[in-house]
């Protein structure tokens, strides 16, 4: 999965999906990022329904990079990183926006990183960086599949250093291209891929 220097000049987004373990998880990736990291940012937690989430306002409290609940057809801007809300799938849009859907839960789990990472897919192609965390079951292997055939980037957090390795042993085994790498790793990578202002 070596990257071409053509291939970081046009990259356009990422995503990321966790489950348990997310919140530090999350923390060690995006709190390296620089303030005028170039690319927006995707981000599916597995939430509990039934009440409002404090993730993106803890994380934006460390972050230098704006961090905020997605909101139905807001526009996809650089260097923000955009937070599925609890209860709301979190689709990519081919004309920029983000949308929520409460379609049916996939893989048990509404926000699905599968339905996140299967429409960015779809809309970014070899543009995108896809990238599986920490978690208990296998939500988002199919998704970082679907990303890898589009000729995307793919990474999955390292399994013998995550606080559940379901997650990332689950997307191994459906995308054996991915890179395996602990958080830091990620976050250089993230920070060496993307053009800085």
């Amino acid at each position: 999965m070596t990257q071409s220097p053509t291939q970081a000049d046009t990259l356009q987004a990422v995503v990321m999906g966790a489950s348990a373990g997310a919140l530090d998880a999350l923390s060690s990736v995006l709190t390296k990022l620089p303030r005028g990291f170039s690319l927006p940012i995707l981000i599916v937690t597995h939430l509990p329904p039934d009440k409002d989430s404090i993730l993106s306002s803890l994380l934006a409290s460390k972050c230098k990079i704006a961090v905020r609940e997605a909101e139905d057809k807001e526009p996809i801007v650089p260097g923000v990183a955009f937070i599925a809300p609890p209860d709301y799938h979190l689709l990519v849009e081919k004309d920029g926006r983000l949308s929520l859907s409460s379609d049916e839960a996939v893989q048990f789990s509404r926000p699905s990183i599968d339905v996140l990472f299967e429409s960015a897919a779809d809309a970014y192609g070899n543009a995108l960086i896809g990238i599986i965390l920490t978690g208990a079951n296998d939500d988002g292997a199919r998704g970082l599949r679907a990303i890898a055939d589009a000729g995307g980037l793919v990474l999955v957090q390292r399994t013998d250093l995550a606080y559940a390795s379901t997650m990332p042993r689950a997307a191994l085994a459906a995308c054996p291209s991915a890179r395996e790498m602990t958080l830091e790793e990620i976050a250089t990578y993230l920070c060496a891929t993307t053009k800085m202002p």
